[in-house]
């Protein structure tokens, strides 16, 4: 039986049910604030699905890589391993503010110190890849198939003290994201990701603050959950709000799953402002050419789960086509997963946001010129660092046809 905490306090119960299932329960006497997810408020009848995890406990489970690499690990100690296994492991250090212990544990966040700095400037000799895996695979609950670790800096404190910001010297928890790349399988990943974030950036998107390592092996974000007095923001991905399991991320479209999904939830005064966000998104996916804009990659951030919730910053944006040359939308957009012409994302943006033509004309328009403006950093940086030319070049390529395609015909 596991422990579920919301906030750094007791919330409820998870245990097997049935054959393949799980059930919750909320403790007696738990506060309405104290619910898990605003899909799921606090009652007497207790929460069960009849397959796995109800979606916002599976939400943060790391899948690929690190998924395996644990399993090796505690499977020969448990004989099996499940999603409870997992979320037994990793569930103390999550991106969020639910965790999770053992029913008679209590709750210790405390992670590992690891210096940003080593991993930037290339300090740390040998397999970079291997040692932070190793050290930190067991804190590390953040779901997605690329290798990430959660890791708390032995320096943002001062850091943060430097620029106005103090973060509570009593906080154990991760300060930041590491997403990391196997050489064999998507070069020149984290690469792939700063460059595309960057355009997110310049098109007037949230972006957590982010650091590419000198030698491109990692890229390291700041927790855009964590605020300075050491606790959490909640978090919840879509897959969450659509009530759906991780398995189930490529199910649906932008319009009912991501747009109307959004404005289901969205309850704050910033609505028409996070919908113009989320619009712009959704076209920048289209012209980056990122074929994993599934429903784990948007989300809603939230003080208080019966409060006002924002559209999430962005994570996760990346150019795939240069690693699948055929890889088209991972939802369906007026009815076909085929990169969108100019035309439909323009009626989508009407349609769905209620934007005037004029409106979504110039977004497109800002999300173009915010590509140009990257492509020639990405050039640069080629300049400088050779073993990134022949994907930067095919990155190139892949935002010269999104940008045709999507944006300006």
């Amino acid at each position: 039986m596991t422990k579920v905490w919301t906030d750094a306090a007791e919330a409820g119960l998870l245990d097997r049910h049935a054959e393949r299932g799980s059930t919750f329960a909320y403790l007696p006497g738990t506060a309405a604030a104290r619910a898990v997810s605003v899909t799921m408020p606090v009652r007497l009848e207790s929460w069960t699905v009849p397959f796995g995890l109800p979606p916002i406990f599976e939400m943060n489970l790391p899948e690929g890589v690190l998924r395996e690499r644990l399993r090796l690990v505690f499977a020969k100690a448990t004989g099996t391993f499940d999603e409870f296994d997992l979320l037994s492991v990793v569930g103390r250090s999550q991106v969020g503010r639910i965790r999770y212990t053992g029913d008679q544990e209590q709750l210790n966040e405390d992670v590992p110190f690891q210096s940003v700095d080593e991993i930037l400037e290339r300090k740390r000799g040998g397999d970079l890849f291997r040692y932070l895996l190793e050290k930190f695979a067991s804190f590390s609950g953040i779901s997605g198939v690329q290798p990430k670790i959660l890791l708390r800096d032995e320096n943002a404190f001062a850091e943060m003290e430097q620029t106005g910001h103090r973060l509570s010297q009593s906080y154990k928890g991760a300060t930041h994201i590491v997403k990391l790349w196997e050489p064999n399988e998507y070069p020149q990943l984290a690469a792939n990701e700063y460059f595309c974030l960057t355009v997110a950036r310049k098109c007037g998107l949230d972006v957590p603050p982010y650091r590419l390592a000198e030698d491109g092996m990692a890229l390291v974000i700041d927790r855009f959950d964590l605020r300075m007095d050491g606790t959490y923001r909640g978090f919840e991905d879509f897959c969450v709000l659509n009530a759906r399991r991780t398995d189930e991320k490529y199910r649906g479209s932008y319009e009912t799953s991501i747009m109307k999904r959004f404005g289901q939830f969205a309850n704050s005064t910033h609505v028409s402002d996070d919908m113009e966000k989320l619009l712009t998104l959704i076209a920048l996916n289209c012209a980056l050419h990122n074929g994993d804009a599934h429903l784990k990659n948007f989300g809603i951030v939230y003080d208080d789960v019966q409060g006002e919730a924002r559209l999430a910053p962005v994570y996760d944006l990346v150019t795939t086509s240069v690693y699948l040359p055929k890889d088209s939308l991972a939802l369906t957009l007026n009815g076909t997963t085929q990169w969108p012409s100019a035309k439909d994302l323009r009626k989508f943006g009407e349609t769905r946001t209620g934007a005037t033509p004029a409106k979504v004309r110039s977004i497109l328009e800002r999300i173009h010129e915010a590509i140009q403006d990257t492509a020639r950093e990405v050039r640069s940086y080629i300049k400088q660092h050779p073993e990134f030319e022949e994907l930067g070049q095919r990155m190139l390529q892949e935002w010269e046809k999104g940008s045709a395609t999507s944006l300006r015909s």
